[in-house]
């Protein structure tokens, strides 16, 4: 028996305009057996479809375990579609979200060290934190994400600093804990870590600019020596405000 793939599913939505609604039952009903196998490469392909269907309005909130367990997976293809659907599949009442903390930790601390080893990886678990982040989320991962921040990679470096803001968001008390390896990116080496360090100050300081006083100067010297001109826009407004 072969599965359809991600591309037959489209490919079959588009050909029965008439009978959209049945061929798509029919297809969930196959994905719910599939994704039910012990092997990962079917669990994959049918969290795949599913994931393409969940854009389309059909729930998957009933798939939450087979997510995690192909977020699991060894092979960096079965991550990647485990990681895209419980971005778009979880939320703050799903019940599994907190089985994700120790496959995120994993995640995040195999890329601490040089090279490229785990940086795409982290890259994954980072984005897919940002979506699904909760109090608790945040509070245990906040040191692991805070480290990435120094890391020898930029796109991690970077990556690592916008998802502090979702993390502050969900937990302020850490705010106080690691603002200051924030405020060490504004003078950063790479222009786009420091083009994020200032993106998230200055969502910081819309609700309390006089807490970020103190980096005026940081903020002028950006001001006199960066060629970033939509960096620039945002340094002129955070001054603004400050």
């Amino acid at each position: 028996m072969f599965e359809k793939t991600l591309t037959d599913v489209v490919k079959g939505i588009r050909a029965s305009k008439r009978n959209t609604a049945l061929y798509i039952s029919q297809c969930i009903a196959e994905i719910k057996t599939e994704i039910n196998s012990t092997d990962l490469f079917t669990k994959a392909n049918a969290l795949q479809k599913l994931t393409f269907l969940q854009m389309m309005g059909y729930n998957m909130s009933w798939a939450s375990f087979a997510t995690i367990e192909t977020m699991s997976s060894p092979r960096f293809g079965h991550k990647r579609i485990g990681y895209l659907a419980a971005s778009q599949g979880f939320n703050q009442n799903t019940d599994v979200i907190l089985l994700t903390t120790n496959t995120l930790k994993k995640e995040l601390r195999g890329a601490v060290g040089g090279g490229m080893s785990g940086v795409y990886e982290a890259g994954l678990a980072i984005n897919c934190l940002s979506n699904i982040v909760t109090e608790d989320l945040a509070r245990e991962l906040l040191p692991d994400l805070t480290n990435l921040t120094s890391h020898p990679q930029p796109y991690l470096r970077k990556k690592a600093l916008l998802c502090l803001f979702k993390l502050f968001v969900k937990y302020p008390q850490g705010l106080r804990l690691t603002f200051s390896r924030v405020q060490q990116c504004l003078d950063d080496t790479h222009p786009s870590v420091v083009s994020c360090a200032v993106n998230v100050i200055t969502e910081l300081s819309d609700k309390n600019p006089r807490n970020y006083l103190h980096l005026a100067p940081a903020f002028f010297q950006l001001l006199t020596t960066s060629s970033n001109n939509w960096m620039l826009i945002k340094v002129v407004k955070l001054l603004g405000s400050l």
